[in-house]
């Protein structure tokens, strides 16, 4: 875990970085494609992501190691076929497990979250699930296992398919000629992610498109068709913890208010969006179905709860980079008690940018918590230390955040709903 938490030290400000030069791009050619709060929700995904990672909140089914100990048919002298063969097989699992998420109803509940923004750029290929507790890629992997490929092979290809996996989420780059016939490209992932009938579930592949055509889930881009990016059934928050449960909250309901015993039952197991018949009229839910004309969300904010919600992003993202950078001095205990206050910030300033009525309440047990944290405990921010100075740091965050939420909640939203007076 700890070897992971250092590999993100350099992976998160690269990422970020390439943020910024895709909206400075946008804003020069005056074509941006960055909303601020969406962006915040997205960017504020992905650490709730890398936290949950690092923290291994998971429970593993079957692990890799096991696989390779009771499959393994075959040994290869030459390394540089046992690294080609890792990477086709990882890319060929990937493709069966992001299918698997599609088609079935409890798996998409894992995955909605990457498909929640109503935008497409690089900050949304960074909305990356937390209700993925069960461990079962490894299944996927059994061809690797037969082939012989070692569990160290496995762990330096994993993270880098992955990470080569964000580039494409662009509208900035069309189509790439003989590329679109090799690789995912830009244009072939707009597809995937838009909600189009005549691009759902499509385009399934990670970095080869291969198995797309292969296995017959390949779509070109149209250019009288253009993406329009979501879900069919839209989330209608910011808040990316509510978005990763979300849909199991639906398949929850669903099976408790059907009267087929049946259905209870098989709801888990059918195709993504099934609902019991007795339940879809008795309670409906929301669903686009003209995908060029739909209400977007959106909260009516002023430019100053834009910068106030940044600030926030901007210091959640400094808080996980220094608890990754001081990973072995304050141990997992530590890191534990502060994921949970990243958690927690995040959950709180989301919860205002819907503008929930107890968001400010949200907000204000988090600041009591922090303050906890920093005054009442060891080594996680080296109180009394010659790192004091972070301390002083939080404490003016905590303080500042405290009566932003007041304000945010108390007086500016209420102007902005103030009724408009005829003069």
């Amino acid at each position: 875990m700890e070897t992971y938490a250092t590999t993100l030290l350099y992976a998160i400000p690269f990422f970020v970085l390439l943020l910024g030069l895709e909206m400075v791009y946008g804003y020069l050619k005056n074509d941006q494609k960055y909303k601020v709060l969406d962006t915040v929700s997205s960017i504020s995904s992905g650490l709730t992501n890398i936290l949950k990672d690092v923290l291994g909140l998971s429970i593993l089914i079957i692990s890799y190691p096991f696989l390779l100990d009771h499959l393994a048919l075959f040994s290869f002298d030459s390394s540089l076929i046992v690294w080609l063969i890792a990477f086709v097989a990882i890319d060929f699992a990937g493709y069966w497990n992001h299918r698997l998420s599609h088609r079935i109803n409890f798996f998409w509940n894992q995955h909605i979250i990457h498909h929640s923004s109503e935008e497409f750029n690089l900050a949304c290929a960074l909305r990356q699930s937390i209700s993925n507790v069960l461990g079962y890629f490894p299944i996927f992997l059994i061809p690797a296992a037969i082939f012989g490929v070692p569990t160290s092979v496995i762990a330096v290809i994993a993270p880098i398919h992955l990470f080569a996996q964000f580039w494409y989420h662009t509208q900035h780059i069309g189509k790439m000629g003989w590329l679109e016939y090799i690789i995912i490209t830009p244009s072939q992932h707009r597809v995937h992610h838009a909600i189009n009938p005549e691009y759902i579930d499509k385009n399934l592949g990670q970095i080869l498109c291969l198995w797309d055509r292969l296995f017959g889930t390949f779509q070109e881009e149209l250019e009288e068709i253009p993406p329009q990016y979501g879900v069919l059934k839209p989330v209608r928050t910011w808040n990316p913890i509510l978005i990763n449960f979300q849909h199991l909250g639906n398949l929850i309901r669903d099976a408790w208010n059907t009267d087929n015993y049946w259905d209870k039952l098989r709801i888990w197991f059918m195709p993504t969006g099934w609902r019991p018949a007795d339940v879809v009229d008795k309670y409906p839910i929301l669903i686009i179905e003209d995908v060029y004309s739909f209400e977007r969300y959106g909260s009516e904010v002023t430019n100053f709860f834009k910068s106030y919600v940044v600030y926030q992003l901007l210091a959640t993202l400094a808080l996980t980079l220094f608890s990754f950078y001081n990973y072995s001095l304050i141990g997992y205990d530590g890191l534990l008690l502060t994921g949970l206050f990243i958690f927690w910030t995040i959950y709180g300033y989301s919860s205002l940018m819907d503008q929930n009525k107890y968001a400010v309440w949200i907000e204000i047990g988090r600041c009591l918590f922090g303050f906890g944290l920093v005054y009442y405990t060891d080594n996680i921010f080296y109180n009394g230390s010659e790192f004091g100075v972070v301390t002083y740091m939080i404490t003016f965050y905590l303080i500042s955040t405290f009566f932003g939420a007041v304000y945010f909640t108390f007086m500016e939203q209420q102007e902005i709903n103030k009724p408009l007076v005829n003069e």
